[in-house]
C-alpha cells in the first residue's frame, strides 16, 4: 500500500520524466537521470524535495563508496536537473563533488588486430557492423542508428545523426565500406535500417522497425575480443582494412 509520501514522489518523478523528454535529451541520459531520482528516492524514503547540504553529503559519500565516479556524476546531474525543472529551486550544495581528474589514452587497434577480430566474428550482421564502426570511426549507438538514407554514395560520405551532444555530423565513406554495406543490404533489404534486428531471421529483418540489440552487439564483441586474445577495447581509427567477404 502506497503512502502519501510515496504517491507524491511518484507524481514528482513522472514530472521529472516529462521534463527530461521535453528537453530533448538522449535516451541514455534520460534513463540515467531517471535512475538517479529513483535511487535517491529509495535512500531518503521518497522525501527528496527539501534535502539539506548535510543530507546530500551523506548520500554522495555512501554512493562514492559503492559506485563508480561515473554513477556519482550522473546522480548529481540528475538531481540538479530535478531541482531546476521540477522543484524550480536553486541547487543547495554547490561545489559538493569534484571527481578526480584522470587522463586515459585510448587503446589503438592495429590493422592486423582488426583483421583478426573481423575474421573471428562468425555472424555476418555483427561482422559487417564492427567493420562499419571501425572504418567510419563511429560510436556503437551511432552505428546502430544508421539508416539507408544516411549513406551518400555520390558525395562519398555518411550522415551521422544524433551524435554526441545531440549534433549531426558527416564522415567520409570509404569505398570498401560502401561496397560491403551494399552487399549486406541486399541480404536483408530493409527499406529504412542498415542494421535491423535479427529476431525474425533474414525474412524478419526486411520488415524490422528496430535496430540490432545493443546488448547482443556488445556481448558478442567482448567474446570475439577474448577469443582473439586482445587485451584492448575496440577504438575507431582512420585505417580501413579489407574485411572477409560476406
Amino acid at each position: 500500500m502506497k503512502t502519501p509520501t510515496a504517491d507524491h514522489f511518484e507524481r514528482q518523478y513522472q514530472t521529472h520524466l516529462k521534463h527530461l523528454k521535453l528537453k530533448g535529451l538522449q535516451p541514455k541520459t534520460i534513463e540515467a537521470y531517471a535512475r538517479a531520482i529513483r535511487r535517491i528516492g529509495n535512500y531518503f524514503d521518497y522525501q527528496i524535495d527539501a534535502l539539506t547540504a548535510a543530507q546530500l553529503t551523506d548520500y554522495f559519500m555512501d554512493l562514492v563508496a559503492s559506485h563508480s565516479w561515473s554513477s556519482v556524476k550522473l546522480d548529481l546531474y540528475g538531481l540538479k536537473f530535478y531541482y531546476a525543472h521540477v522543484l524550480r529551486q536553486p541547487w543547495v550544495a554547490p561545489g559538493l563533488i569534484k571527481p578526480p581528474r584522470s587522463q586515459r589514452l585510448p587503446d589503438i587497434v592495429t590493422v592486423d588486430e582488426a583483421q583478426r577480430l573481423f575474421a573471428a566474428t562468425r555472424v555476418v550482421s555483427y561482422r559487417v557492423f564492427y567493420f562499419t564502426l571501425y572504418s567510419l570511426g563511429l560510436r556503437l549507438g551511432e552505428g546502430l542508428r544508421l539508416q539507408v538514407g544516411d549513406i551518400d554514395a555520390v558525395r562519398g560520405r555518411v550522415h551521422v545523426r544524433d551524435a554526441k551532444g545531440n549534433r549531426d555530423r558527416f564522415v567520409p565513406l570509404p569505398q570498401a565500406t560502401h561496397q560491403i554495406l551494399r552487399r549486406f543490404w541486399r541480404v536483408h533489404r530493409n527499406p529504412v535500417l542498415l542494421f535491423p534486428n535479427r529476431h525474425g531471421g533474414r525474412q524478419g529483418a526486411a520488415s524490422a522497425t528496430t535496430p540490432m540489440d545493443r546488448a547482443g552487439v556488445q556481448t558478442t564483441l567482448h567474446q570475439v575480443i577474448a577469443s582473439c586474445g586482445l587485451k584492448k577495447r575496440l577504438r575507431h581509427t582512420a585505417c580501413v582494412t579489407v574485411m572477409p567477404p560476406i
